[in-house]
């Protein structure tokens, strides 16, 4: 637990909360939270949901930590992508509420999870690097790849193309928005539906069909710790 991030455990499932009151920048602080919370799942094999709060999910890495150095932003990228790569490989289903504005490093966490719900409101969804002057990293680069549909791929990854929740869902950053009144009843009935599924075989079928892109990623995971270009 901590003032930026809240879990609660129960009935199979760690439901994590951020909230530092502000944007829910993704600090080093945060990833330490994240962490944390991602070891007590792991450890009672429960299914993960992750949550903002209302109106924010993340607008992103925290800008001001980055700032201070080179090195302190590769770092900072460094811990994103790693937190990305362990949800991709999670064995447990990781589920992600979506509750507002979902930015540059808060959209790729979205595409780390096994399922989003977004919800409806004049929010933006998207990939802003090269809009505010950051060349996208490596990872960054093959998880949108991964993920997003190919005809929006360069408009969200190249162009930085900002996105309704409703685009959201067509560019692959959502499965599906609710309103905000029905969030929580949707994210109960996604966690009752994943925890239908049959434990091993859905954690052997994940790492199986990833197995290609998690490879991918740890090498590009290598290639942004060096100089970026």
């Amino acid at each position: 637990m901590s003032d930026i991030l809240t879990y609660k455990k129960g009935d199979g499932v760690v439901a994590i909360t951020l909230n530092d009151g502000k944007v829910n920048a993704l600090s080093s602080a945060m990833w330490d939270a994240l962490n944390e919370a991602f070891d007590i799942a792991e450890e009672a094999n429960a299914i993960v949901t992750v949550s903002g709060r209302p109106g924010q999910f993340s607008a992103g890495f925290d800008l001001r930590e980055m700032s201070n150095s080179p090195q302190d932003a590769i770092a900072l990228v460094t811990r994103g992508s790693k937190m990305a790569r362990r949800i991709l490989s999670f064995p447990r289903p990781v589920i992600a509420a979506s509750t507002g504005h979902c930015i540059a490093m808060g959209a790729f966490f979205m595409l780390a999870c096994d399922y989003r719900i977004g919800v409806k409101g004049p929010y933006r969804i998207g990939l802003n690097e090269t809009m505010i002057g950051l060349t996208m990293h490596h990872f960054g680069i093959e998880l949108a790849r991964y993920r997003l549909p190919s005809n929006y791929f360069n408009r969200c990854v190249i162009n930085a193309e900002i996105v309704t929740p409703e685009t959201a869902v067509t560019a692959g950053f959502y499965d599906t928005i609710v309103g905000p009144e029905q969030i929580d009843g949707a994210l109960k009935k996604t966690v009752e539906s994943f925890g239908a599924l049959n434990k091993d075989a859905f954690r052997s079928t994940k790492l199986k069909s990833r197995s290609a892109v998690l490879a991918l990623l740890d090498d590009c995971i290598e290639r942004d710790q060096r100089v970026q270009n």
